[in-house]
């Protein structure tokens, strides 16, 4: 079995029937991640497997913080195991460092788990602020205006995805560049 569906298999337990909408959500950003292919060649599996994964941290039976990158982290290190690639790129997914500061556990984040590669990490940023919350595809301003809509202005999240906007668009620009790139027939 390879990671993409160990990771499918492993969300959908955790998150279908506690968080459908969720689960719809993360189905559609690893359906982004299988996009991407074409930019990402061997490494596709990895980030169609963190996008699986990147939301996990919201199960119930996961959260222990309330920072769900961090929750998910941890569980899939200190649970599964899981491959070191994966539990960095859940724990610093869109720009999550900034989510972190506004919940006093940036030192957490930082000393447990070491950023991942800016290609992986901006791909799948990409995939999940593209990607709205029952799985539909949405331009990243219709999707950063929604995560605002839900959570109000004063939330915490609202105030951490205004700190990362600059990164988050930085990121859907550099694969939306690359996916041009390779759609020209140049190098992926």
């Amino acid at each position: 079995m390879g990671q993409a569906e160990w990771a499918h298999d492993l969300a959908k337990d955790l998150l279908e029937t506690t968080l459908p909408r969720r689960w719809a959500h993360t189905q559609g950003v690893a359906a982004r991640a299988v996009s991407l292919a074409p930019i990402l060649g061997d490494e596709a599996d990895t980030l169609t497997a963190a996008a699986y994964l990147h939301d996990i941290g919201y199960a119930p039976d996961l959260v222990s913080t309330g920072f769900h990158a961090l929750d998910g982290a941890r569980y899939l290190r200190d649970v599964h195991q899981a491959d070191e690639t994966l539990c960095r790129l859940v724990a610093h997914h869109s720009c999550a460092v900034n989510e972190a500061r506004e919940r006093s556990l940036f030192t957490e984040l930082t000393q447990e788990f070491d950023e991942e590669r800016p290609e992986l990490v901006q791909a799948l940023t990409y995939c999940d602020m593209t990607t709205g919350p029952s799985g539909q595809h949405l331009d990243v301003t219709e999707r950063l205006a929604e995560i605002h809509s839900r959570y109000g202005p004063e939330h915490l999240v609202s105030r951490s995805i205004t700190t990362s906007t600059p990164c988050i668009l930085s990121a859907v620009r550099a694969v939306q560049a690359a996916l041009a790139d390779v759609g020209k027939g140049g190098a992926g």
